[in-house]
């Protein structure tokens, strides 16, 4: 946007402010102000101010001698200018190509013109009208990262705020900072939390003091202002409240992110919304980061190893990662198992041999096992993996690998996977990515993954499960007669092959193969899922992780087997009451990315699995 195009959006913005304020003054605090008149298009009711409000914005835009869009919180998208108005979808009209450059607008204005519209019925101080300008980008939708300006004007005690993209923050003239807090026991925090969030009430606990005020627009800029030192909401809040008040934030010098501390580049449209977490500094952001993913990251000080030890690649790796990890100053334990491979393999005389065949036969992993060092004692470091205590677990191998040694460790022990098997879901990195992890997870560059697991329980007997358990019969082609109920509740009686009661971990594996849903790890959910039903009518369900599952056995003489994670099978009898539920102890990953999950699953289930393993891609 060049230096004539803002003068003239910011005179259209300055002459919006003006007349919105004394259009709306008279109705501050009267009840005709509160009169609803219609749903907006964001499906909430607008107010009869609401209404003077936006009507002026349009009058003046559609008086303008230049074309804009405007994404607004009742009216919706439109194009005006020149004294046309016309209703239109933003996203579809920036991707036409037939628009004459003469015709072609030249911003995108996002307008909420009254937030906080309860606070000025009610005569509360604290609403505003806020108005980002973003640029209008060819061939592409348009998101956050193209607005060039913000105003937000408090209409109860005429408070100005305006930024420009790279150029600062003001208030009422004057240039503006967040503040310098960097411990979450002295902030200040503003915002909306969301029913059942316990992070959220961590966090809110821990704050000195929590301000609610009902306007997200100056909620924000008062971060930016130093009033508040944070600010979330974790319902969401529409892009057309957070546009401008983030770029007022940033200039000020401020950190706006999702839930995740990944920066907001959502697009521009009325229906958008975003989770916001917005603070002063890193340091304070990255606490609150850290508090909501419940992942205080500690300092990695002692790593335990687990690795398949049926292959020659993955015990030279893990020598290479346990040289590694000692180099760096780091307490090792190794599985005792493992140890005693490291102690035969040291010992061959054809071990330089071994290395090289491995080399040949792995190429991408040549590089990363030149220098290995053997000249390390291993039978002090051995350890029973029933015995790990230690702040993470690397294993190497594939998910099979992961939850045999998950099922053995404390759960507390946070684990890292590196995938050596075929597809690895659950493991964090490929081989070649393995140093750049670590180099990052011993800086404290990582966060831990919480998920869910499912507790079993059948007669007076306790299991536990990180993926699923099947359900299924010992003998081949017979089917199984099962009642299942959720929270005491009948949902099916069918017959099939067998059933899987699934976690979202698990949603990627055999229960995806039966034809059940992909889930997110972070949905609190479980997945029931028949295998191959005789009924059409039986199709999968997902059930809330606060419910008790119960599953029964219901044709005489036929028992079942169960399979928790394809490790451990256990018996049921006809009549026998099978029964999940949500363990208190979930399971913890250390992830080196938050974009981890849906990565995953399109490199894996796009790209497929390698026809040659030994190719490791």
């Amino acid at each position: 946007m060049d230096a004539q195009d803002k003068k003239i959006a910011t005179d259209l913005c300055y002459e919006i402010i003006k007349e919105v304020s004394r259009a709306t003054r008279p109705y501050f605090g009267t009840p005709e102000a509160g009169e609803k008149v219609k749903i907006g298009a964001d499906g909430t009711p607008t107010s009869y101010i609401d209404l003077i409000a936006e009507d002026i914005v349009i009058h003046i835009l559609k008086e303008a001698n230049v074309y804009s869009y405007i994404v607004s919180e009742e009216i919706g998208e439109l194009r005006l200018g020149k004294g046309t108005k016309r209703s239109i979808s933003l996203t579809q009209e920036l991707r036409r190509d037939d628009i004459p450059e003469e015709e072609r607008p030249r911003f995108i204005f996002l307008l909420d013109p009254i937030d906080g519209t309860s606070n000025a019925i009610k005569e509360i101080p604290a609403f505003s009208i806020s108005i980002a300008v973003a640029e209008v980008p060819k061939g592409r939708i348009a998101t956050l990262n193209d607005v060039q300006l913000a105003f937000i004007s408090n209409l109860a005690n005429g408070n100005f705020f305006e930024a420009e993209k790279g150029k600062g923050c003001w208030l009422n003239n004057e240039k503006v900072h967040p503040s310098d807090i960097i411990n979450i026991s002295d902030m200040t925090l503003g915002g909306f939390t969301k029913t059942g969030t316990s992070e959220a009430s961590k966090l809110v606990d821990n704050a000195r003091r929590m301000r609610v005020l009902g306007s997200v627009v100056l909620e924000l800029s008062y971060v930016a202002s130093g009033r508040y030192d944070a600010f979330l909401d974790l319902r969401g809040s529409r892009i057309i409240d957070i546009a401008g008040s983030k770029l007022i934030l940033e200039e000020a010098g401020g950190i706006i992110t999702d839930k995740y501390g990944e920066k907001l580049n959502n697009k521009l449209s009325i229906h958008e919304k975003a989770v916001v977490v917005a603070a002063n500094n890193k340091i304070l952001h990255k606490q609150m980061i850290d508090i909501l993913n419940d992942n205080q990251t500690d300092l990695i000080a002692k790593v335990g190893i687990v690795s398949r030890i049926d292959q020659d690649r993955t015990i030279l790796f893990s020598a290479k990662i346990i040289d590694y990890l000692l180099t760096n100053g780091r307490e090792v334990i190794i599985e005792r198992r493992l140890a005693h491979k490291l102690i035969e393999m040291k010992a061959k005389p054809d071990l330089d041999a071994i290395i090289e065949k491995t080399k040949m036969d792995y190429p991408n992993m040549a590089p990363l096992l030149d220098d290995i060092n053997f000249n390390i004692d291993y039978e002090p470091l051995a350890e029973n993996i029933f015995d790990f205590d230690c702040d993470m677990a690397v294993i190497l191998g594939g998910d099979g690998t992961l939850l045999r040694a998950q099922a053995k460790m404390r759960p507390e022990i946070p684990v890292f996977g590196i995938n050596m098997g075929t597809v690895g879901f659950l493991t964090d990195t490929e081989v070649q990515d393995t140093f750049t992890a670590l180099d990052e997870i011993l800086k404290g560059e990582y966060y831990r993954e919480k998920r869910s697991r499912l507790v079993v329980s059948h007669e007076n007997n306790h299991y536990s499960a990180v993926n699923e358990v099947v359900i299924m019969t010992d003998q081949p082609a017979k089917m199984l007669y099962f009642e299942i109920k959720v929270d005491g509740e009948i949902i099916d009686q069918v017959r099939a092959d067998g059933l899987i009661i699934s976690t979202p971990s698990g949603s990627t594996a055999y229960a995806m193969s039966a034809g059940g849903p992909i889930v997110d790890p972070k949905v609190g959910g479980f997945i029931i899922i028949p295998i191959c039903p005789y009924k059409l009518g039986a199709r999968p369900f997902v059930v809330s992780d606060n419910s008790e599952i119960t599953v029964k056995l219901l044709k005489k003489g036929k028992s079942a087997v169960f399979v928790m994670d394809g490790q451990r099978n256990e018996e049921a009898e006809y009549e026998e009451e099978i029964r999940f539920k949500k363990s208190d102890k979930a399971v913890y990953f250390i992830r080196t990315s938050t974009k981890y999950f849906y990565k995953k699953v399109k490199d894996k289930l796009e790209g497929g699995i390698p026809e040659n393993p030994r190719c490791d891609k």
